[in-house]
């Protein structure tokens, strides 16, 4: 989107949208990572990990060796890789919902893992322009997402979110690549909230048929926007290569809904991103929108096209 739609349109802190009491994935503007659906770093400072994080790690880590595990043992046992463990013992990782559950119910813990996740402050990974977007995005009633850079975060695999980190300069560390990975596989949880959120996504062909990461890669990917398009809250459009009317040329956008009916808007670009509830502006984002839903193929011919170049692999 260019400049010129958006001037005089960019809220910071939209009424009933948080206010002051914005968090994300990421806090601390200015001194964390950046975790945009791109990839793209921040060379600012490196993520720290919250001390709600830290202190739900030691816990976790307490009540393990409480049971007489180390952490290969529990590794199995909890459905997720050593790494994994490892890295929300030492905060660096926010647990899913299935991992505190099983250790719960291994640990015998009272309740007390179920009722200190809670209140959990996901801070590391996200860029602080992305901050208060995705605290709206946790209680999203609908997310419509169009993309022609990459795949959206929300339906990367973690390999496909290592390729386009790596690729995008200035290079990361090992731990802010590892904090930048788990804060995006962390926010997949949308995907399958209890109360669901109605997804929309639509994406260019062009993103697919790049190969990010290599052919194995890609066949991954395929395979993850497949089983995603099956799920009953996503709506899922290919943007074909050919394509002479086309409403998305000014760039991605997204549109948002919250539980209080209210819409917003969320334009990223080159080291920014921009927040928009002004209503006129909203007003051609879903014109856009609703223009690239009937341009894009349908969610049935989206899928046979996955599956084709699945094949093609």
């Amino acid at each position: 989107m260019t400049a010129e739609h958006v001037a005089g349109h960019v809220d910071a802190e939209p009424d009933g949208a948080g206010g002051g009491d914005v968090t994300a994935e990421d806090h601390r503007a200015g001194d964390h990572a950046a975790d945009d659906d791109t990839g793209t770093g921040d060379a600012r400072g490196e993520p720290e990990r919250s001390d709600s994080l830290k202190t739900f790690g030691a816990v976790v880590q307490a009540f393990r060796r409480r049971a007489g595990l180390t952490q290969e043992e529990w590794a199995p046992r909890s459905g997720y890789a050593v790494s994994t463990c490892a890295a929300i013992e030492q905060g660096r990782r926010f647990p899913p919902r299935q991992f505190v559950e099983r250790a719960e119910a291994e640990f015998d813990a009272f309740g007390t893992l179920r009722e200190a996740a809670k209140h959990l402050s996901r801070q590391p990974g996200l860029a602080s322009w992305f901050r208060q977007w995705a605290k709206l995005e946790t209680r999203a009633r609908s997310l419509y997402t169009y993309e022609c850079r990459v795949v959206p975060g929300l339906l990367q695999t973690e390999a496909y979110a290592r390729a386009v980190m790596r690729a995008v300069p200035p290079m990361p560390t090992d731990e802010q690549l590892d904090q930048r990975v788990a804060a995006r596989m962390d926010r997949q949880e949308l995907l399958h909230r209890k109360e669901p959120v109605n997804l929309s996504f639509i994406i260019e062909q062009a993103v697919l048929e790049r190969r990010t990461g290599g052919d194995e890669v890609t066949a991954g990917l395929l395979d993850q926007l497949i089983e995603c398009a099956g799920l009953y809250n996503v709506e899922l459009q290919i943007m074909s290569l050919v394509q002479p009317e086309h409403a998305g040329t000014d760039g991605p956008l997204q549109l948002l809904e919250t539980p209080e009916h209210q819409w917003f808007g969320y334009s990223e670009g080159q080291e920014s991103g921009q927040f928009i509830s002004d209503e006129k502006a909203l007003s051609w984002l879903h014109m856009r929108y609703a223009k690239l839903r009937s341009q894009a193929l349908t969610p049935v011919d989206s899928v046979s096209l996955l599956k084709r170049m699945r094949g093609a692999l």
